[in-house]
């Protein structure tokens, strides 16, 4: 039997471990909220900000956290062409196509990253990278309260650009009623494509907080993407606050199954609490009924 010390500790690391991922489901459950489709290439996308991470760190030396500050502008324009000029113009409007584009990108992008970058794992070394913060007997770790720290500053950031901005009230309008956006002027297409390039630019942040304790190769996002899959649908499809605690409550399953289970069955609770929730609120946590 472990003692409390030990239990808290680890749940409240895997809170904060679901922190992340609840920042890369983030930009997926934006994505579906607006344009009512999953992103099959959510997964290889986060991939390639994890790339660009390491590359800004082994060829220039610089610090993980630091290049969310390029990574982000970077992946929020790649964002935004790859839906407005690939992905837009490749489904003709048609949600079934849309899901089969954003398939095959996520094929196309692991497979370059695989010809650039080979099957090699690759970490960045940090002098932070093991190291704990106390809390009295608790030691906590320091990448994982960063991640926390941060995703609270970014879901802030997140909910001010909905709430507070011109653009932020176009998503609105088009999630609600695409038809009528168009009607009062709003271009669906941009709003379409800023959405998308939100949601990239969340996984950019991921990928910064996650490469001081995680590897890359190029299959990596595959594992996040489908956590990430669950949280949205547990906290309700589209539902951003849904997705936050969704999030850390995943963390939470996680860090627990993996403490009395084993690591090899870490997971297992994840997909048992998915499966009561569902029973008893089919639309997840803070869903609607369509």
């Amino acid at each position: 039997m472990y003692s409390p010390e030990i239990v808290i500790e680890a749940l409240l690391n895997g809170l904060m471990l679901g922190a992340i991922y609840a920042l890369i489901a983030l930009g997926l459950t934006l994505i579906y909220g607006v344009l009512h489709i999953v992103n099959f290439a959510h997964g290889a996308l986060l991939t390639v900000a994890m790339f660009a991470v390491w590359v800004l760190s082994a060829r220039f030396g610089m610090d993980p956290y630091l290049s969310i500050a390029i990574v982000a502008p970077l992946m929020f324009a790649f964002g935004y062409v790859l839906q407005r000029f690939i992905i837009g113009p490749a489904s003709h409007g048609k949600d079934n196509s849309i899901l089969l584009v954003t398939l095959g990108l996520s094929i196309i992008i692991e497979n370059a990253l695989l010809a650039g970058f080979q099957s090699d794992t690759r970490t960045i070394n940090t002098d932070y990278s093991f190291r704990v913060v106390e809390i009295g007997p608790l030691l906590l770790s320091f990448p994982r309260v960063v991640g926390l720290g941060v995703t609270v500053l970014t879901t802030l950031l997140l909910w001010l650009v909905l709430n507070r901005t011109d653009t932020g009230k176009a998503i609105r309008a088009v999630a609600k009623e695409k038809l009528g956006a168009s009607l009062v002027g709003i271009s669906v297409p941009h709003v379409y494509a800023m959405t998308f390039a939100i949601g990239c630019a969340c996984l950019a942040v991921a990928a910064g907080l996650l490469m001081p304790s995680f590897y890359v190769s190029p299959k990596t996002g595959a594992a996040f993407v489908l956590v990430a899959f669950t949280i949205v649908v547990l906290g309700g499809m589209g539902s951003v606050p849904g997705a936050l605690i969704g999030g850390l409550l995943i963390g939470l399953v996680e860090a627990a199954s993996g403490l009395f289970f084993g690591d090899s069955l870490g997971q297992i609770g994840i997909f048992l609490i998915f499966i009561v929730v569902l029973l008893f609120k089919p639309t997840g946590l803070f869903g609607v009924q369509q």
